[in-house]
């Protein structure tokens, strides 16, 4: 059967009608799925979701604390800290190791919380860097709200010392869980720069000499 002139007409000039149009659609830019945060004096980075939000700034402003969304009070919402937590010792100060502030952190909670108990403990790496694991479970006096807890210490290369922390509601460890260990591993500290060419080509200073 042979198809009318008119017909067959139709479908070239549709084609050349869709062309101009697809070639005027906008291209989608893919949205990101993780942001970038560094501290601006302390340096440390990591990523995170691009749908959490800040909540605010921990620990002196040596942190800063992020969240997903929810709908309940700030006071019983999961969040995860990121901070500096101690110091590199100055003088005589004591140094304090991956287990002290551990130790810390665990008698500061026993102390002012309800039915904590210890779940895991564990050495870890992170960045290339020694680190301890510790995650607790207890009830919040001021709430009644469980809690577990997982906090990573991280030691820095002047002993200073790190944390990564996520702070969830039992119901919701399991399904955060996968998302701060992403946290948690694109968490990194820069190195320190290398000797430059003019310090290089110094020569060492001389050894002072020996007292008679």
């Amino acid at each position: 059967m042979r198809v009318p002139l008119r017909r067959r007409m139709l479908v070239p000039a549709l084609f050349v009608w869709l062309i101009p149009a697809i070639a005027q659609t906008p291209a989608h830019k893919p949205v990101p799925s993780t942001r970038r945060y560094c501290h601006p004096e302390l340096d440390f980075c990591f990523r995170y979701p691009a749908l959490w939000t800040t909540v605010g700034e921990a620990f002196n402003s040596n942190g800063i604390v992020i969240a997903p969304p929810q709908k309940q009070d700030k006071s019983l919402w999961d969040a995860v800290t990121v901070a500096l937590v101690a110091l590199p010792p100055e003088g005589d100060e004591e140094q304090i190791n991956l287990n002290g502030i551990i130790e810390q952190a665990s008698a500061s909670l026993r102390g002012e919380e309800q039915n904590f108990q210890t779940l895991q403990r564990q050495e870890l790496t992170v960045d290339h860097k020694p680190a301890q694991l510790i995650r607790v479970r207890y009830t919040e006096k001021s709430t009644s709200h469980d809690w577990i807890e997982e906090l990573i210490f991280i030691e820095g290369p002047d002993n200073e010392i790190y944390s990564v922390a996520l702070k969830s509601s039992p119901e919701d460890f399991a399904r955060l869980e996968p998302v701060f260990n992403k946290i948690l591993a694109s968490w990194t500290l820069p190195q320190p720069a290398p000797p430059s060419e003019e310090d290089s080509a110094r020569p060492p200073a001389p050894k002072p000499a020996p007292p008679h």
